[in-house]
Order: C-alpha cells, then structure tokens, then sequence
C-alpha cells in the first residue's frame, strides 16, 4: 500500500468532526479504495495524535480492540470526551453519532 494512500486516508479522517464517527467502508467509499482494510491497516500505522483514528468503527460501530492507541478502552475514552454515545461497552450507537 502506498505512502500516498496512508496520507489520504489520514487527511480525509481529519475532517470528520468531534463528536461523530465514520465507518471504514464509508471512508473507503469516499476515498475510492475496494478493500476497506487498506483503511484500517492506515490508521493503525499512524503515529500523529493529529488524526483522530479514534472517530473511525466498524459498520456495526464496534471499537476497534488493536486501536493504534492503547486499545479500545482508549478509543472509548476518547469518544466519550467528545460526546459519542454508546449501546454498550464496545458498540458506538450509530444512529446518533454517524456522520454522514
């Protein structure tokens, strides 16, 4: 996978904003990549506190247990700051929190 497809994803994933989340595939969809995993295997590369990989769930909204951060507790953590609401532990509750 290419540098210039991390640097993608990383721009496009900054633009979501505090207090929703996306979806891999609806960053995938937007960016135009068929394997939803090159986006997750991106942010799981970052190192830069600056993308809020934290904003990004599966389609079910579960967290994601190797969050490139110290796992989904940080992840969870970090959401709640910012107003995401959950269903339990490890699911986002999607209907509120979905950012279109």
């Amino acid at each position: 996978m290419s540098p210039n497809l991390f640097d993608e994803v990383y721009s496009y994933v900054k633009i979501i904003p505090p207090g929703k989340v996306m979806t891999y595939g609806q960053v995938a969809r937007a960016l135009g990549i068929k394997d939803t995993r090159k986006v997750g295997w991106a942010l799981h590369a970052s190192k830069s506190s600056e993308v809020p990989c934290h904003r990004v769930v599966n389609k079910e909204g579960r967290l994601a247990e190797n969050f490139a951060f110290n796992g989904a507790g940080e992840q969870r953590k970090r959401l709640l700051s910012e107003g995401v609401k959950f269903i339990d532990d490890m699911h986002v509750d999607l209907k509120t929190s979905l950012q279109p």
